[in-house]
């Protein structure tokens, strides 16, 4: 078996734990058919190969009075390297993510702000940058799925 492949109950005990981090490893076992001890023995082993990076809560933004979300598209000026789009977009607290993606743009940001001021100001910040060439921003009206990083079950599989 392939060192680096999960196996089912890995797979189950990720699923379990993305649902919610604070789950007991005796509720994880629970649901996956295994002791607490063989559960933690599991979930230590993926803490030391790096699936596992840590434990989160998930936060509702607009209960902490973060209303507005949109993508800012970048489109960079010359050659800009990843490292130096990075360096800029991490400084922002808005941003939520940010990736280089093919095509005509070279980095979409996604942003949240408490409102479209604020968004119109954290637009303006990232067009300022040097690299920057120019921005598209695209405002989200309702966030239909949103999913926590977790493997599919076998039956989420088309």
């Amino acid at each position: 078996m392939d060192p680096d492949r999960l196996d089912a109950l890995d797979q189950a005990i990720l699923r379990v734990l993305a649902r919610d981090a604070r789950a007991t490893f005796a509720q994880v076992g629970a649901q996956v058919s295994l002791s607490a001890p063989a559960v933690k023995r599991r979930v230590d082993r993926l803490r030391e190969r790096g699936v596992v990076r840590g434990f989160t809560v998930r936060l509702d933004p607009a209960a902490l009075g973060w209303h507005t979300e949109a993508f800012v598209e970048i489109f960079c000026q010359g050659s800009t390297s990843p490292g130096t789009m990075r360096a800029a977009v991490e400084r922002y607290a808005e941003v939520v993510s940010a990736s280089t993606v093919t095509g005509d743009v070279d980095l979409v940001v996604q942003v949240r702000a408490r409102d479209m001021r604020h968004l119109e100001e954290v637009v303006e910040r990232l067009a300022a940058e040097p690299f920057v060439a120019r921005t598209r921003s695209t405002v989200v009206l309702s966030a239909l799925v949103r999913r926590p990083e977790v493997i599919p079950g076998p039956d989420d599989t088309p």
